[in-house]
């Protein structure tokens, strides 16, 4: 079975994702390579830093030497320090953990879908809406933060956390085709923000763990 390689700034991002590979792809061979201190980092920053590429680099080049047949990101906010990864581990699959997530938004609404972008973490609005445009230029995005619910998840309080997120997005979303849920972490909301809004909720692990199936078996 492939090697995946799982890379995570924020340990809150491991359990959707294991669970998405439990339900989807259970053969798959995963590793967790997990460095927290990216996202107190990029926090305290405000805004990527430089350096922050090479730091990226050397966990997805160590995934390359444990033997990984693809890499996927699971922290949505560093896309273009996984755009160096992609460029310098090429030809082997390096996914953005949003990239799959993008591809199936199409699928609802066309070229031209009304998307609402939901995160938690503010950083992830600084990067994710731009990707999201450069690969559909044609969406209409309506991107909206619900910061709280992830002050309630890192207090341990996963009910709060998926009511909040639910709320928000009955709040804002009512004129789009498809939610888009930006944070792994937000997958456990996804049957909430569902119900509350009626509209499709698309999650990135399960869009990912799709994608690397295809790509890979």
């Amino acid at each position: 079975m492939p090697r995946i390689a799982l890379i995570h700034a924020l340990p809150v991002s491991i359990p959707p994702v294991a669970g998405a590979f439990e339900r989807l792809w259970p053969e798959a061979d995963t590793v967790n390579l997990t460095d927290d201190s990216l996202a107190r980092d990029l926090t305290a920053a405000g805004t990527l830093q430089p350096e922050m590429s090479e730091r990226f680099l050397t966990l997805s080049r160590y995934g390359k030497k444990i033997g990984a047949d693809a890499i996927l990101f699971t922290c949505s906010a560093f896309g273009p320090c996984i755009d160096a990864c992609q460029t310098d581990l090429a030809p082997l699959p390096v996914l953005k953990p949003n990239e799959a997530l993008i591809e199936c938004c199409a699928e609802f609404g066309g070229a031209h879908a009304r998307v609402g972008l939901l995160a938690t973490f503010k950083q992830t609005l600084d990067t994710m809406p731009t990707e999201f445009r450069e690969a559909q230029p044609g969406f209409h995005l309506k991107p909206v933060l619900a910061g709280s619910a992830l002050d309630a998840l890192f207090s341990g309080d996963h009910y709060e956390h998926d009511r909040i997120a639910a709320e928000v997005a009955s709040l804002n979303f009512g004129d789009c085709d498809v939610i888009a849920l930006a944070q792994f972490s937000l997958s456990t909301a996804a049957e909430r923000v569902a119900e509350a809004t009626g509209k499709p909720t698309l999650t990135t692990p399960d869009t990912a763990v799709e994608k690397l199936k295809k790509l890979l078996l």
